[in-house]
């Protein structure tokens, strides 16, 4: 995207004892090695949202006191490095070496070598970062290795890419935009835009435009006019429309309908352009609009001021959220409907975590299996075996979400460089483009319509705003679920059948939020979510940690959930209670500055 800021790099800190005369010597070029080792292994496997690969910088030298450690941060800090790894297999000076940076996300690698007391130096300098108020986390591999093994253990490589994905997310949504098109959405919270939780939790800035800036930008063609005649072309050719089925008498005529499809593609462009900017309208004269307003994410208010008279944001929404359009495979935006800036904010974790689109759904209906059985006379079974959970929306699940893209031959949802032709065709194929409901939309529009394949890993969340506590993040992990088509018709039709429909099993675990699927639906803390491809809970989880946001709610296994290890200080049995703890002891990311 192209956002007013260069792709955050991970720094790597080898430090080391600082002895001469024969002990800093010996262990020079081993403590370098473990540097370059992580550093080719991160870059192996770690790419930014946008395709571009991740880099990481390591220090000119060994660091071996607080002189090597302020050149390092005044490289780091010059070179825009927003994540530091250090890592060591020997005893150093703790904090004289330490990274002190409060805002920059942090971890430490000892070695596991029995020659070099890496792992008294991991518990001493994390004793040191814990006494100073700088959460960090500490790897330390399973097993012993020799001094010249230079191998990442499995262990160690699973909390590496844990931190450094997660340590990322932090760094990129630092000092973006959330662009808030319209205000409040049917008096839905999430739409109010809490400024303290954007500034204080993510360091992020809010910006503001009301829904006539489209209306202005249409009539006075601030848009691209070649791009919108490549967009309604490539609409018409590949965006098919479903059945009307509205009543006769509020119909609109095919006129009426061509005239819709004009609005609602140049609102996608224009709301691109809101977003990230674009020069073209700057040679076209509009230099003011063409810079954009640097937002990472968005929301779109619509309902009611905009839907009542012009037609609906769902194509918009829809196409947006993609990871294509008349352009070819591009990074999905995040664009949340109905302005709900917490579950955009939560669609933006999972992106930048997958690098993938994401379904923003209504967390809908709950159906037990007994439900099901009366109603259509068909028993659940498999995954869906203990009832599944209704998600539908009426516009930003993006066409991803229909799940025709694969990974080993399984439906999935794939990073946009990785997504064939072939899949985009399959895509578009799965879906229709109903017109609108009149009840909903007087202004009428299009909404999007298809079922997501089944037997995919999903992972729902969810931030929810607390009066007096603050941000809380939901997870439920589980899988979604194809049921055959007529008994979906008879489930689907009980609703809106013209929208996007996910079925949704969660994992249950037997106790608490996921004692069963009511439980889930019982305890979710409101009517959105956003599903990510995949079981990433743990990472979400590291995530929140880092941004001090406390997590009320996961089915995620307890062995894979990663946090800075001063979080043991606060309870190491009841891991829920002592998160609460530890957030609100060291308060939010970008409020407080702790040394």
């Amino acid at each position: 995207m192209n956002l007013h800021k260069n792709m955050p790099k991970i720094g790597i800190r080898p430090v080391i004892d600082g002895r001469r005369k024969g002990v800093r010597e010996s262990l020079e070029r081993q403590t370098m090695q473990m540097a370059k080792s992580a550093a080719q292994f991160l870059e192996n496997n770690l790419k930014h949202s946008s395709g571009l690969p991740v880099e990481c910088l390591i220090a000119d030298t060994c660091i071996g006191g607080s002189a090597e450690a302020a050149a390092c941060a005044e490289k780091f800090n010059r070179a825009g490095v927003g994540v530091s790894l250090t890592v060591t297999p020997c005893w150093c000076y703790g904090t004289e070496v330490m990274d002190s940076d409060p805002l920059i996300p942090k971890a430490i690698w000892g070695f596991n070598g029995t020659e070099r007391p890496g792992a008294v130096y991991l518990a001493a300098a994390l004793a040191g970062y814990n006494q100073k108020g700088l959460p960090t986390f500490g790897i330390y591999g399973h097993d012993v290795q020799d001094k010249n093994d230079n191998a990442i253990p499995d262990d160690v490589q699973a909390k590496l890419l844990t931190f450094a994905n997660a340590g990322l997310v932090v760094a990129q949504i630092r000092g973006k935009s959330y662009l808030s098109m319209g205000s409040v959405s049917m008096g839905i919270a999430g739409s109010i835009i809490n400024e303290d939780f954007f500034s204080d939790y993510l360091g992020m800035r809010n910006e503001y435009v009301d829904m006539s800036e489209f209306i202005r930008r249409m009539d006075e063609g601030i848009y691209d006019a070649e791009e919108f005649e490549t967009a309604i072309k490539w609409t018409k050719e590949n965006c098919i429309e479903g059945v009307d089925t509205n009543r006769k008498e509020i119909q609109s005529s095919r006129e009426c309908k061509n005239k819709e499809w004009d609005v609602v593609v140049k609102m996608a462009l224009i709301a691109r352009d809101l977003m990230i900017g674009n020069p073209m309208l700057e040679k076209l004269g509009w230099q003011e609009e063409a810079l954009g307003h640097n937002a990472l994410a968005a929301g779109f208010q619509g309902q009611r001021h905009w839907t009542d008279h012009f037609p609906n944001g769902d194509f918009m929404e829809a196409i947006l959220n993609s990871s294509f359009d008349w352009n070819g495979t591009r990074e999905p935006f995040i664009v949340a409907t109905e302005n709900d800036s917490l579950n955009g904010i939560t669609m933006l974790f999972g992106h930048l975590l997958t690098n993938t689109a994401q379904i923003f759904s209504d967390v809908r209906t709950y159906w037990s299996p007994d439900a099901v059985e009366r109603v259509t006379g068909f028993k659940l079974t498999g995954e869906a075996k203990d009832g599944i959970i209704h998600l539908i929306n009426s516009g930003p699940t993006a066409l991803d979400g229909t799940g025709q893209q694969s990974k080993d031959g399984q439906p999935a949802l794939k990073p946009f460089w990785e997504i064939t032709k072939e899949e985009v065709k399959k895509c578009l194929k799965a879906a229709r483009w109903f017109p609108a409901e009149r009840e909903y939309f007087r202004g009428g529009g299009f909404s999007t319509q298809f079922i997501t394949q089944g037997n995919m890993p999903v992972t729902m969340s969810r931030i929810n705003l607390i009066k007096g506590l603050g941000p809380v993040l939901q997870i439920a992990e589980g899988y979604t679920v194809e049921l055959p088509s007529d008994v979906h018709e008879k489930l689907n039709q009980r609703t809106n059948p013209t929208w996007p429909t996910t079925w949704f099993a969660p994992v249950l675990t037997g106790d608490g939020s996921f004692k069963d699927v009511y439980s889930v639906m019982a305890n979710w803390g409101a009517n959105h979510g956003a599903i990510s491809y995949g079981h990433i809970g743990d990472k979400l989880i590291t995530l929140a940690s880092m941004l001090r946001i406390p997590v009320n709610m996961h089915n995620v296994n307890r062995n894979l959930i990663f946090r800075p290890s001063v979080w043991n200080a606060f309870g190491t049995e009841d891991l829920e209670g002592a998160d609460y703890r530890a957030c609100k002891n060291f308060g939010p990311l970008y409020k407080k500055i702790y040394i």
